[in-house]
């Protein structure tokens, strides 16, 4: 991840925090993350894991797309290669590149580089306010979804189910390239009392 793309998310993580009305303390009992590891990341003092950054987009009610998106702060038709914001999580190695011009949209793409040996976990939270599918396109991959273990390669294609805690795993010896196309939840419109 750049510097610039550092700063970035610090500062888009703050002002949503704000824009919500949460301390650091509610964002921490949303997400799970303790209060003095947000401080860190919202100063950028500490460049923040993938499995970091899903619980706090989550908790914040967004993809971790539309949060790298938000970072590169573009309202864009056409996203060249070249333009895609990339975000490489320090922990893993996982490359997590945003192939849609923008995010928040009714489809956002984003296409995975996961190293051999590599895991990442995300909580069930991550996966409430969208549906969910996967596509390999390179390589192995394990998807832990809850108890249910799929093991996917090249051509596979999985639709997430209900949310659960997932984890996606490369037990194999080369690189896994997967597409991750997410589509918002229609969440039904409160009843009008009366």
């Amino acid at each position: 991840m750049s510097d610039a793309l550092g700063s970035a998310l610090a500062s888009t993580l703050r002002d949503l925090r704000s824009s919500r009305g949460l301390s650091g303390a509610a964002l921490a009992e949303r997400s799970g993350v303790s209060r003095a590891m947000i401080s860190k990341v919202e100063r950028g003092e500490t460049q923040p894991t993938a499995q970091l950054l899903g619980r706090l987009s989550a908790a914040l009610g967004m993809t971790l797309s539309e949060l790298v998106a938000r970072a590169e702060q573009g309202e864009r038709r056409l996203a060249r290669r070249s333009e895609q914001p990339v975000w490489t999580d320090p922990l893993t190695g996982y490359r997590r590149r945003a192939v849609t011009p923008t995010a928040g949209g009714p489809l956002e793409l984003v296409e995975v580089e996961l190293p051999p040996g590599a895991e990442v976990s995300y909580p069930a939270d991550s996966y409430r306010h969208m549906h969910h599918q996967i596509w390999v396109l390179e390589g192995e991959l394990a998807f832990q979804e809850g108890e249910h273990l799929h093991e996917l390669g090249p051509g596979d294609c999985l639709q997430i189910g209900a949310p659960v805690p997932c984890v996606y795993r490369n037990a194999g010896e080369r690189e896994c390239r997967y597409l991750v196309a997410l589509a918002r939840r229609v969440m039904p419109e409160p009843k009008a009392l009366g």
